[in-house]
């Protein structure tokens, strides 16, 4: 079952990130609000509508799924026309899209010949076509340069601060973490949190206090006195639970002790996903030397 009585929402003016291990039902989520599978219970539904009761869907909902769904032997113009007809939208709506990522120069080319990152861009134009006020990207960076994923990142900014609805899910957690306001998380079909990014990183993991003095002995007495424990880093700094950075500073001063080292430190949103998806997860590897894999039942 890919997906096990999943329930969200996905709200207007923030850019909500949909996360999840291999597997774990996102693509086929995504296939469902558009009609391409089928939910043997329950219903999937775009401003209170299903999918297939939309006149012209590219007005209300763009998606990015699967960038080389387009034709190859068309040009990127025509492919885009051909979409914009369909669905009863000015021509001149094509270059705008064209000229908006970047496709303006090879408009009369083939895709069938495009990088991967530039399929990426003209599926990204069919996508915004429409102008609509819901836009659903799967991987939207796949294939892309720094300058490009730079854009992207920017663009869906932008889209959500307009008050649309910017749903994608993507692997790379350090570009989600710079992307995303909002988190579904799910996990075997299952949903796991819906929830802030904020929130997502304080909940799934440890935040703590690393310092380093020259007077460490005089330290551990301060901080045991103020009913403070610290725990060794290994690497000869002490790490403090349960306290700010200032609370930690200002103890070390009231104790005249000097501080090389003080940081606050919290995990990443990769290490925060990949605490709460551990149990998720269908396939882990065991062995550094060699690729065994044993999968979850």
């Amino acid at each position: 079952m890919a997906v096990d009585h999943l329930s969200f929402q996905v709200r207007p003016g923030v850019v909500t990130g949909f996360l999840g291990p291999n597997g774990a039902g996102k693509s086929t989520t995504m296939r469902m609000v558009l009609g391409l599978d089928h939910p043997t219970g329950g219903s999937v539904r775009i401003d209170g509508r299903h999918y297939r009761e939309l006149d012209e869907p590219l007005k209300y909902i763009g998606a990015l799924l699967e960038a080389r769904g387009l034709h190859g032997g068309r040009t990127a113009y025509n492919n885009l026309l051909c979409l914009a007809q369909s669905n009863r939208i000015p021509e001149s709506r094509v270059s705008e899209v064209l000229e908006l990522v970047g496709l303006t120069a090879v408009a009369r080319r083939k895709p069938k010949g495009f990088s991967m990152g530039m399929g990426q861009r003209l599926g990204i134009a069919a996508a915004l076509l429409g102008n609509p006020k819901i836009l659903m990207f799967d991987e939207p960076v796949n294939g892309l340069d720094p300058e490009g994923i730079h854009w992207i990142r920017n663009l869906m900014k932008t889209l959500a601060a307009e008050g649309r609805t910017i749903f994608v899910s993507s692997h790379l957690m350090s570009e989600m973490a710079l992307t995303a306001d909002h988190l579904i998380v799910i996990g075997q079909g299952r949903l796991l949190a819906d929830t802030s990014m904020a929130d997502f990183i304080q909940r799934n993991s440890r935040a703590f206090v690393r310092l380093r003095s020259p007077q460490r002995e005089r330290l551990l007495d301060a901080l045991h006195g103020a009913g403070l424990a610290a725990t060794e880093a290994g690497d000869g700094a002490l790490e403090v639970d349960g306290a700010t950075i200032e609370d930690v500073g200002d103890l070390a001063a009231r104790h005249g002790i000097t501080l090389h080292e003080l940081s606050a430190q919290r995990a990443s949103l990769e290490e925060a996903f990949m605490r709460m998806t551990a149990a998720s997860v269908e396939y882990h590897a065991h062995s550094a030397t060699g690729p065994q894999w044993s999968k979850e039942v």
